[in-house]
């Protein structure tokens, strides 16, 4: 017989060392503290026959969103199907979601998660996988609606409780209701200052809320649990770059990316779109950046089979071209994406959808402003960003189609579109410095942005 995991969810082993290491491995997942690939060894060890610790691999190799890694997800899921016969039919629905997610039918695999958590709701797996590719998809409302069914049936004494209670709050915030996006975070650190996500929560929040002085001190009122021995680490840095950038703090961001940020200091894709992020942002703000976009790309992948395999990705791509002037490498790169996803027959793979309504158009829009066309720019950029949240992301992260924007409304013409913009931002929070910093850009060339 097999027996259930520590939350009563039906297991596929009866060694309790093989099932402890894999509930380690969850832990690791959710809490970034380390990767969770010697904890699935060590529970393979104790009970090879096991398929789901070969699921975890595959779902954990897949969720860094490298194309290099898909061949040895693709291993482990084999490896996984081999084993599955007489498996409970839970683990047989991971195993079939993670083979979605391999397979490009990021949709499919989240409604199958779905289905999962109506059942079995302290799924934990399921939760952290559903939020990871929701996030992926820019699917806000499952981000927020799909932790939220399941909070109610979890004991708060559960040690993964702070980190199901974050994925709540970030989804709260990713869907604007942000007083109790920060109250459930802050619950969260409350019972466990070791929850990353928690602390990004409330980050997030401040950002849309622009409390960028308050933000700063709130990440660093918790370095001491996050920035050292955390994979999670280095977004979290970027988002005190954001902070200081909102400050205008141009020279105190450039000292952060070089000491964190750095491409001698990553390792995966999510880490250099990070760093492509910033960059851009400071090159949009006058910063010469073309010198560290050079060393960026050093350590990218950017072979031929890594265009197109993610919209997200794709476009920090060509923020790091256009960084450092290389405009005919980015036009190269948008044209293998296009090709990639145009050619796709199979109307499920969520990523190609992506690509053809956000993410295409928005690199179009970024070439056209690396060129000098800012009229051309700004009116595809303004087009496309309804659209924008379709290619994943969050809304901080994607708050850089709307700086680009503004930076091109500032050179060209469109000062219609770029007090538009402006109107709509201060709506959203109050007027910080990088706020006042494009209102005089656009008045230094139009007049006055709120008479033009």
């Amino acid at each position: 017989m097999t027996s259930p995991d520590p939350r009563g969810n039906p297991g596929g082993t009866r060694v309790a060392e093989a099932r402890d290491a894999a509930d380690k491995a969850l832990w690791r997942m959710m809490s970034f503290y380390d990767t969770p690939l010697a904890d699935l060894d060590t529970a393979s060890a104790h009970d090879p026959g096991w398929a789901l610790p070969h699921v975890m691999r595959a779902g954990f190799l897949l969720s860094l969103t490298e194309a290099a890694l898909r061949e040895e997800a693709a291993q482990q899921l084999q490896q996984a199907q081999a084993k599955i016969d007489g498996a409970p039919a839970r683990e047989r629905a991971h195993l079939q979601a993670v083979q979605d997610v391999h397979d490009g039918r990021w949709h499919a695999a989240c409604r199958t998660w779905d289905e999962l958590l109506v059942e079995y709701p302290r799924d934990a797996l399921a939760l952290q996988w559903s939020q990871l590719w929701d996030f992926y998809r820019g699917d806000a409302a499952n981000l927020r609606q799909r932790p939220a069914r399941a909070l109610p049936e979890w004991d708060e004494a559960d040690p993964l409780f702070p980190h199901v209670l974050s994925l709540y709050a970030f989804g709260l915030e990713e869907s604007n209701l942000y007083p109790q996006a920060e109250d459930a975070g802050r619950r969260a650190l409350a019972l466990n200052p070791r929850v990353p996500w928690a602390v990004h929560a409330v980050a997030h929040v401040m950002e849309m809320q622009g409390r960028f002085e308050e933000g700063a001190a709130w990440l660093r009122q918790h370095q001491d649990d996050w920035a050292e021995g955390n994979g999670f680490s280095g977004h979290l840095w970027w988002h005190k770059g954001l902070f200081r950038l909102e400050a205008m703090d141009l020279a105190g961001a450039l000292r952060l990316f070089d000491s964190r940020l750095a491409a001698e200091n990553l390792q995966i894709t999510l880490q250099r779109v990070d760093a492509s992020a910033l960059l851009w942002r400071l090159r949009l703000l006058g910063v010469d950046v073309a010198a560290r976009c050079a060393r960026l790309l050093e350590g990218w992948d950017l072979a031929a089979a890594t265009a197109g395999y993610y919209a997200f990705n794709d476009l920090h791509v060509v923020l790091a071209l256009l960084g450092a002037n290389e405009q005919a490498r980015a036009e190269g790169w948008v044209a293998r994406c296009a090709e990639r996803v145009m050619a796709a027959d199979d109307a499920r793979r969520s990523n190609h959808a992506m690509a053809r309504e956000a993410g295409l158009p928005l690199m179009r829009a970024l070439l056209a402003y690396g060129r000098g066309e800012f009229d051309a720019a700004a009116d595809a950029l303004y087009a496309a960003r309804g659209a924008a949240q379709r290619f994943g992301g969050s809304h901080a992260q994607r708050d850089v189609i709307d700086q680009t924007l503004l930076s091109a409304a500032a050179q060209g013409g469109r000062s219609g579109i770029g007090r538009t913009l402006l109107n709509e931002r201060i709506m959203a929070k109050p007027a910080t410095p990088l706020t006042a910093h494009w209102q005089a850009q656009l008045s230094a060339r139009h007049g006055d942005p709120r008479r033009a």
